[in-house]
């Protein structure tokens, strides 16, 4: 005899499938709210991480410009930077130098012009191609720029030594790593080409205006 209420029929003794219950969904939000979760914490330790760098920075900054202040000469902090990347380097192109500094070559030329009233550096036409300007330090500007560097140097030094040994080791690793990042992620933060590794020129986030 046909079923009255239209359901399907079943086989005798087969058992009907259970019914889905929510159980099922609310596995799936819990596992989409840990992922979110886990998205939020992330965003917390970067944000941390961030403010402890720039935290840093500003220290860094604040050296420099107190190790520029021990020499009695007129100098900006953009203008220190061109002078550690001359004696880094050694002779080398305006247009390089600029690339470096992450300004135009018109504004790389004013700080050059400025630089070399205080006979700190010279410039001279490249033999090689006279259309390009070659630059160099002074011996006045050599000894100068070892003067602010040995400065700074020491300052940093006093400050990592009154850490324990532990969070000093720490930041080796860290601080490479996150240099490492940074020439990963836009190539312009790594010195040019012509100019090689720049030692106490790129980790200094200064303004490069003059």
């Amino acid at each position: 005899m046909a079923q009255q209420d239209g359901g399907p029929e079943h086989a005798p003794g087969q058992e009907r499938a259970p019914a889905e219950t929510p159980a099922g969904a609310a596995g799936a939000e819990e596992a989409g709210g840990a992922v979110v979760g886990a998205e939020q914490e992330l965003d917390r330790e970067a944000e941390a991480v961030t403010l402890a760098v720039m935290a840093a920075s500003r220290l860094i900054v604040a050296l420099s410009a107190r190790a520029l202040a021990s020499v009695d000469v007129p100098l900006t902090l953009p203008q220190l930077r061109s002078l550690v990347a001359l004696h880094t380097c050694g002779p080398i192109k305006l247009a390089a130098m600029a690339a470096t500094l992450g300004v135009t070559p018109s504004t790389a030329l004013r700080m050059v012009e400025r630089l070399e009233t205080l006979e700190l550096t010279d410039r001279r036409v490249n033999p090689d191609n006279r259309r390009e300007v070659v630059l160099r330090l002074t011996t006045a500007g050599e000894e100068l720029v070892d003067r602010v560097l040995s400065h700074r140097r020491a300052a940093i030094r006093a400050l990592v030594e009154r850490l324990p040994a532990q969070e000093r080791a720490g930041l080796v690793p860290a601080l490479t790593a996150l240099t490492a990042a940074a020439g990963d992620l836009d190539p312009g933060l790594a010195p040019a080409e012509d100019t090689g590794r720049l030692a106490g020129v790129v980790d200094d986030p200064l303004n490069p205006a003059p």
